[in-house]
């Protein structure tokens, strides 16, 4: 049988590899919030062909319109984005009459998005009450459905664990796009990381399911060895059901999808091979860590080595 569980200190090695350095971006460069959190406003337009303004130009007619912290970036299309505190109507209007006359040629706009700041306060404590809730959720259902196992709040905490190592996965990932691609954590973010959030909870049900089941037909196994047992058992439904499937549909949509969707399915397919992986190497060995009170001898190790 293959043994998994003997090399639990790699995974969580690995794990760190991956979370840490985008962490550190975000800590150093803070996070990259869209208008949807922050509040203000997105115009994106298209000039005609060689009519388009110079960048200095636009923010100077943003300026005189009273917004003083415009920025401008130019799109693959050759669109021009630009993102400012929040634009009226009649100051957008405004804006773009002066283009017009700047350029000399119509202005196509492409995009508008606008939000409030109050509006954008709300959404970001909204979705950080919705994780709150979620985790507190999941320690509750797993501790009633496992309440005939030993110590079943043990099955609800490291779900929580390997739910938060999974958005770490997600924000590192996304600190990482903030500063090679621009990314920006908006709205379709928050949606990616709840659907994240719910792939990794289902995953960790069905691996702890299975340890359940097997603690009433394979008592007299040793803790270790009946955890290890469970999860090569749960290691085909989990390749088959979320990497060949689901992950092989989202790199279609990262590859082919389009630059708006493509932090969306990048964050999801990282974020959901985040979900299987730590279901397994993260979660389950958090049990066995446990069960056998292993941080106790961790330190006894180093004094050992001295």
């Amino acid at each position: 049988m293959i043994d998994i569980l003997s090399k639990r200190y790699l995974y969580f090695a690995i794990s760190l590899l991956v979370i840490v350095p985008g962490i550190v971006l975000l800590a150093l460069n803070g996070l990259p919030l869209s208008i949807d959190f922050t509040g203000g406003s997105l115009l994106e337009v298209q000039f005609e062909t060689g009519k388009t303004p110079e960048t200095a130009a636009l923010v100077t007619l943003y300026e005189e319109a009273g917004i003083n912290d415009a920025q401008i970036t130019a799109t693959e299309s050759g669109s021009l984005q630009i993102r400012s505190s929040f634009l009226s109507n009649e100051v957008r209007d405004s804006i773009l009459t002066a283009m017009k006359e700047k350029s000399g040629s119509e202005v196509a706009v492409i995009r508008f998005d606008s939000v409030g700041p109050s509006i954008g306060k709300q959404v970001a404590s909204r979705a950080a009450l919705a994780v709150a809730v979620a985790a507190l959720a999941v320690v509750i259902y797993i501790t009633a459905a496992f309440r005939k196992v030993p110590n079943a709040f043990r099955y609800g905490v490291c779900a929580i664990i390997a739910m938060v190592h999974d958005v770490a996965v997600v924000f590192s990932v996304a600190g990482i796009g903030a500063l090679l691609f621009d990314w920006q954590i908006d709205a379709l973010f928050l949606t990616a990381l709840l659907t994240v959030i719910g792939f990794s909870v289902q995953d960790k049900v069905v691996v702890f399911d299975r340890i359940r089941e097997n603690s009433n037909l394979l008592r007299k196994l040793e803790y270790e060895k009946l955890v290890n047992h469970s999860i090569v058992q749960t290691l085909q439904r989990s390749i088959n059901t979320q990497l060949m499937t689901v992950e092989f549909l989202l790199l279609a949509l990262a590859l082919f999808g389009g630059v708006t969707l493509q932090e969306f399915s990048v964050i999801l397919l990282v974020g959901l091979f985040s979900g299987t992986y730590s279901s397994i190497f993260v979660a389950a060995p958090i049990l066995v860590l446990w069960e056998k009170r292993e941080w106790t001898r961790w330190f006894k190790r180093a004094e050992a080595a001295q």
